[in-house]
């Protein structure tokens, strides 16, 4: 109850900016950010920071589960387009902060090789994830000034998600969202890079949170977005950024 009472505050509470600074919080992810990434560049505006992203967002909306324009799809994906970014020559001016999530895309699961005996079954394998998030880190380590934010990814409910209504060739599962969270955990915290955790904020806000297999209601954005804005605002002003809390194996 504590926590989802301090949850609450975050969301009523418009960020506070300490300073005028024409900064800009760009962000890279799948299609749960294109959702709360209105929500996201009205609250950063209410305190005069820019917001910015990977491109495409119309093309991105025909179809969320086909990572095209500004959906970032699977660290792979994110991590050749970093790589290219920084080879065309940056970030936009006036970036300040980047932030980063992929994992749901990694995660989805071939139905006909849904056996869980299979190793290879994931998009992106566990250990090729962990090695493209640290690639990623090394890359924006490259865009000089500019913080790295990481945002942890979003649960899948398995019920919902792999029931016979979605109707797609692939699978997700709950407990690979928890695996694959603990590696970037891992590779973030022997980083020093802060993490937003975003997957334990979205499931602290109550039991009714999908509007279809993966993605959430409205209401759910809004506030994803105003609490990715208070915790983006704090890495701006170089206040302290807590580090994820990560739930041990009993909880």
């Amino acid at each position: 109850q504590v926590e989802a009472i301090f949850h609450a505050l975050i969301v009523a509470r418009p960020p506070v900016r300490l300073k005028s600074m024409p900064d800009a919080i760009y962000v890279v992810g799948d299609s749960i950010s294109i959702h709360y990434g209105p929500s996201l560049e009205a609250a950063l505006k209410e305190t005069a920071v820019g917001y910015n992203r990977k491109t495409g967002v119309e093309e991105a909306l025909i179809d969320l589960d086909n990572p095209e324009g500004a959906n970032g799809g699977d660290s792979t994906r994110v991590l050749d387009f970093l790589r290219r970014t920084k080879s065309a020559g940056g970030l936009p001016d006036g970036t300040a902060v980047l932030l980063v999530n992929c994992g749901l895309h990694d995660i989805k699961v071939d139905r006909r090789r849904a056996n869980p005996e299979n190793t290879a079954r994931h998009q992106v394998p566990i250990e090729t994830y962990r090695a493209n998030l640290e690639a990623i880190l090394t890359v924006a380590a490259g865009f000089a000034g500019v913080k790295f934010g990481w945002v942890r990814t979003t649960d899948v409910e398995d019920a919902i998600h792999n029931g016979d209504t979605h109707g797609k060739g692939w699978l997700r599962y709950s407990a690979d969202v928890a695996r694959y969270n603990g590696v970037a955990d891992a590779v973030m915290q022997q980083a020093g890079v802060p993490v937003l955790d975003l997957h334990g904020f979205t499931l602290g806000l109550g039991p009714d949170l999908y509007c279809d297999h993966a993605h959430f209601h409205p209401h759910i954005r809004e506030a994803q977005g105003r609490y990715i804005a208070t915790w983006a605002m704090s890495l701006l002003d170089e206040k302290e950024v807590s580090e994820v809390t990560v739930p041990s194996a009993s909880d």
